[in-house]
């Protein structure tokens, strides 16, 4: 495998690509934001119908592990590419976010609980 790269050199590695094939006129906003749903639901085919006991011998098997990780990368670069085109941090809304997600699920009210912050 190759080596580890920050998610600053991922970004541009997905940049150097689109623009060399010119394709910043097709990653406006909306088409980008479709790209993430629409490679999401592709990873979401894998275990539709599947109980969890299912799933998880899908991901015992090396091909279709490999069939979803390349379905986890698409959603990851379209998210690289909205960041990198319309100049979004992720490190920095990840952490953010995190944030205000402690404040809604403090651990004394939501560990081992799934229900929404505005039930507990």
């Amino acid at each position: 495998m190759g080596q580890q790269k920050s998610l600053q050199e991922l970004s541009d590695i997905v940049r150097q690509f689109c623009e060399a094939r010119n394709w910043d006129q097709f990653h406006s906003p909306k088409d980008l934001a479709i790209g993430v749903i629409t490679e999401a639901a592709e990873l979401l085919e894998h275990f539709r119908f599947q109980s969890d006991e299912q799933a998880l011998a899908l991901l015992a098997d090396i091909r279709i592990k490999e069939e979803i990780e390349d379905e986890l990368a698409d959603v990851f670069f379209f998210l690289l590419r909205f960041s990198q085109r319309f100049d979004i941090d992720l490190n920095k809304a990840l952490q953010r976010k995190i944030k205000k997600s402690d404040r809604k699920y403090p651990v004394e009210k939501a560990k081992g609980k799934n229900t929404k912050y505005t039930n507990l």
